[in-house]
């Protein structure tokens, strides 16, 4: 125990004299982020202060090697072995995209080679415990392991969008992590957190708002890499846990940002890892709160997410669910206050399972559509397509409808009407057909509904009118299909332009084979 606040204080005071060092030499070579319509800041400041914490880290691992205990910890420990390797890698990751900027793709192969090393290394998710029943991953433990690893790094990256707030959470995270192993009595797993710890702290004293500088990626790479690992190396296991719900609570916070991030952009159509002022801390912000109060509201919630973690530890078996129900009640209730799910409303939700389900083919209505369609795909002549065409615009509540077919040469039975009026249709400019159609109505067809009369049966303000030519993709126009409907009769459905224009490409598609047969 005593070895641990040694190191604890050792790594504070080298992580308060390094990090103002850090930040001059930022300055004096331009390496600072710049103020921009996402970013909260105004000022230019230094963005790699993760030096100063990886740095404060492994000086005080060094220097803690004069006690024989930490050594053994240590270099007899090949989890801790790889754990550090795939830290210096993720580091140097950070560190260079702070300098140049990657891609998202770059990031993700280098985090999961880290993530790789301490798998390697033995530090795995192998077995999920849900009270006294346990579930071998086998397989699964890698890519579930690679997933946490992942997770976890671009968690604490996400949430670093205002003054203090990962380096606080960070910290908060962290020592309920070091007194969770201090009382189930994992000293080894101890050390490197409570190094952590100091290391995180010394850096949060010129992070916090107004901040002078920030840790970049370099630092958020760094913590999230470590607190993943140790997270693993040190979760409790027993019948009366799961091992791996003691982290899950304490990361509680970064975690539902990460997780709800790139499906809240998948579902708005945006890229899935576009930055954006969207985050738990901008919906803060938004909501009128000073950039210190939104920081320490969310210290609070951490802190409480904390002490759910440190009770979850010695609660019995049949009380874990209750802090579960607890922690997820408590998550849901302060996203949907926040507005950070307002597109997870249920009606949202279903209309947008309905449109999934539409697209499949899977719906009812949208599988007695296609037949409809199959209907006008077999037509075998224009008298046919005809009335297979009333038959969908029946089943879509129109009024009324008129189809005007214009002629072409390899259809002479169609222009009839075009030859009557001694016009010659070898070479006709598609103006003079437009201007011949008015002239003609023995290629017109005309649709009503049952019981129609235009003339007492529409409200004309409620009209919604339709003209949609039948034109291939090489431009070759066959015609038009002209739709009227009354909306005060009745109303679109959430899918009828759909059907409108399955209808005409289907329509077309059938024009063109009877020609060709013709």
């Amino acid at each position: 125990m005593t070895s641990i606040i040694t190191i604890f204080i050792l790594s504070l005071f080298i992580s308060l004299v390094l990090t103002p060092g850090i930040r001059e030499t930022a300055r004096s070579y331009g390496i600072v982020d710049m103020p921009s319509d996402r970013k909260v800041h105004t000022q230019p400041v230094p963005r790699i202060g993760g030096i100063a914490i990886f740095l404060s880290f492994f000086i005080a691992v060094i220097l803690s090697f004069f006690y024989p205990t930490v050594v053994f910890a240590y270099f007899k420990n090949p989890q801790m072995i790889m754990l550090f390797t795939g830290a210096f890698i993720v580091f140097g990751l950070g560190l260079w995209d702070d300098i140049k900027s990657l891609g998202p793709g770059i990031k993700f192969a280098v985090q999961i080679l880290a993530a790789g090393f301490a798998y390697a290394g033995g530090i795995k998710i192998n077995i999920v415990g849900v009270y006294s029943a346990q579930y071998h991953l086998q397989f699964f433990s890698f890519p579930i392991t690679i997933f946490w690893f992942l997770l976890v790094i671009n968690a604490i990256n996400l949430v670093d969008g205002l003054d203090g707030l990962a380096g606080g959470i960070s910290l908060f995270v962290s020592i309920i992590l070091l007194i969770i192993c201090i009382t189930t009595h994992r000293y080894i797993e101890a050390l490197p957190l409570a190094v952590l710890s100091g290391s995180v702290l010394g850096f949060l004293r010129y992070n916090f708002n107004p901040a002078s500088i920030f840790m970049g990626d370099s630092g958020s790479y760094f913590i999230g890499y470590m607190l993943a690992g140790l997270s693993i190396m040190g979760s409790v296991k027993g019948s009366a846990t799961v091992s791996m719900l003691i982290p899950v609570i304490a990361l509680g916070l970064p975690l539902v940002d990460a997780v709800f991030s790139p499906i809240r952009r998948f579902i708005l159509g945006q890229k899935l890892f576009s930055p954006d002022k969207k985050h738990l801390h901008h919906r803060l912000l938004a909501l009128g709160l000073t950039h210190r109060k939104a920081v320490l509201i969310l210290y609070g919630v951490c802190v409480i997410l904390g002490i759910l973690a440190l009770i979850t530890v010695h609660a019995k078996s049949e009380n874990v669910a209750l802090i579960l129900i607890i922690a997820g009640a408590m998550a849901w209730i302060g996203i949907r206050k926040l507005g950070y799910i307002e597109y997870f409303g249920m009606a949202r939700l279903h209309n947008w399972l309905k449109d999934i389900g539409d697209e499949m083919g899977i719906s009812h209505d949208r599988r007695s559509f296609l037949n409809l369609q199959i209907e006008i795909n077999e037509s075998k002549s224009i008298d046919d397509l005809w009335d297979n065409i009333c038959k969908a615009l029946k089943n879509l509540e129109f009024d009324m409808a008129e189809m005007h077919l214009y002629c072409t040469v390899q259809t002479p039975s169609m222009c009839q009407g075009f030859e009557r009026l001694g016009f010659d249709l070898t070479d006709m400019p598609l103006k003079q057909m437009l201007e011949m159609k008015n002239q003609t109505s023995e290629n017109d067809m005309v649709w009503t509904r049952e019981n129609f009369d235009k003339d007492q049966d529409v409200c004309r303000e409620c009209l919604m009118k339709m003209e949609l030519p039948l034109i291939d993709k090489n431009g070759q126009s066959f015609g038009e299909l002209w739709l009227l409907k009354d909306l005060k009769r009745s109303a679109i459905t959430h899918y009828t332009l759909r059907r409108v224009e399955n209808l005409r490409r289907t329509v077309l598609g059938t024009l063109q084979i009877i020609i060709q047969e013709h």
